[in-house]
């Protein structure tokens, strides 16, 4: 399969579309010439991403507005994109939400909204369309956003770390499992990107208790922990890293070269747990 044909004339679905990383994707995918369907929990964003993606590329757009934290809603997802377009061949498992705060002073519900968005979102897309994807042998690839927090621990970020370094196992075994099927698995890491993470409790549904003061650190925080340190890059720039690693096939997605130190360092501390 060339390059071209992993996404010219390609389906692809896209959690988190609606701005941000998922947003700026979409775009480019359609202008390699996929057809998209943008999904977000933010019915009102929906239309206008949808016109962003449409004027981006000749293929098929559509929305559909769903919870990943709601497995039924993703499974109704892979349902809406199976009946409209017969087959998906690009899934960007990419919507997730982060809280700032010490481990110890997160509630149980707070801890509740970042596994159940950040970690079973990522589970019910494997669920939902895995099988499916597997079933219809005509190969494709699977990507997650999980995050330089899912590398290497971020103070301030730990319940954010313990979900996203799930994504990343999750990531790394589906890959193994996928390969076979000629269908690719990527997971992109990113540290701070312009997107409006830093906003997450917009979309904290009561379920989950009332919205904290405690924000995520976002791109612009001169706070940040100092693991969040480093270049701040566009959403499009990473959506171009994205679309470069469905063409190589590339198991990590890497945006920020100033993240390798911090990742080797983590490494090495393992390595030296073994002694000699």
């Amino acid at each position: 399969m060339s390059d071209q044909d992993k996404i010219n004339g390609r389906v692809a679905v896209i959690t988190g579309a609606a701005s941000g990383i998922g947003l700026a994707t979409g775009q480019a995918l359609a202008a390699r010439g996929a057809h998209v369907l943008l999904a977000d929990i933010e019915e009102g964003a929906l239309s206008a991403a949808a016109e962003a993606v449409d004027a981006a590329g000749p293929g098929e757009v559509a929305t559909a507005v769903c919870d990943i934290a709601d497995l039924g809603a993703v499974q109704a997802l892979a349902d809406t994109a199976y009946e409209r377009f017969s087959q998906v061949h690009i899934l960007f498992n990419n919507a997730g939400v982060a809280l700032h705060g010490a481990l110890v002073d997160m509630t149980h519900d707070e801890w509740r909204w970042i596994i159940d968005v950040d970690l079973w979102g990522a589970i019910h897309g494997v669920e939902a369309f895995g099988a499916r994807m597997r079933d219809q042998q005509n190969g494709g690839h699977i990507l997650f956003t999980a995050s330089f927090a899912g590398l290497v621990p971020n103070v301030g970020l730990g319940a954010y770390c313990v979900a996203k370094y799930g994504v990343v196992a999750l990531a790394e075994v589906l890959r193994r499992e996928m390969r076979e099927h000629d269908i690719g698995v990527s997971v992109l890491c990113p540290m701070r990107v312009t997107t409006n993470i830093g906003t997450s409790q917009r979309n904290r549904s009561a379920e989950y208790g009332p919205a904290d003061p405690r924000v995520a650190p976002t791109a612009a925080d001169e706070d940040a922990d100092d693991n969040m340190a480093g270049g701040v890059l566009s959403v499009e720039e990473v959506a171009e890293q994205v679309v470069a690693g469905i063409d190589g096939n590339q198991a990590y997605i890497l945006p920020h070269p100033e993240s390798r130190d911090y990742i080797q360092r983590r490494f090495a501390r393992i390595d030296a747990a073994f002694g000699g």
